[in-house]
């Protein structure tokens, strides 16, 4: 799990109550324990987490942990980080990027 104080836990049963009808931005990782490219992008979230800190929410999910949820957003790969607003997928972004195109698509969707 995370190690910034800024990243939540999202699971299949707290994510609508704590995704979907967050006020704020809501920033989510799918990511898996084995998953090489996870692990790389985990300090990236971590540091858009801490430098965002009150002005969005950024959760972090275990698909293994939790698969009904990536199903339910048709998740194929990962890492996928997907952008939340008002309970609305507003930009999806697959695969391992870089720090620089996730905080473009976070400034694109925020208030």
């Amino acid at each position: 799990m995370a190690n910034s104080v800024n990243i939540h836990e999202a699971t299949d049963t707290n994510f609508s109550t704590d995704v979907l009808k967050s006020q704020e931005l809501a920033v989510v990782d799918f990511w898996a324990e084995w998953c090489g490219p996870c692990k790389m992008l985990g300090p990236t979230i971590e540091a858009i987490a801490d430098e965002y800190s009150g002005k969005i929410k950024v959760f972090k999910m275990d698909v293994d942990s939790n698969p009904t949820t990536p199903t339910q957003f048709h998740i194929r790969g990962i890492p996928t980080v997907i952008l939340f607003r008002n309970g609305q997928v507003v930009d999806q972004l697959v695969g391992n990027q870089p720090k620089d195109v996730i905080v473009q698509a976070i400034q694109k969707h925020m208030a």
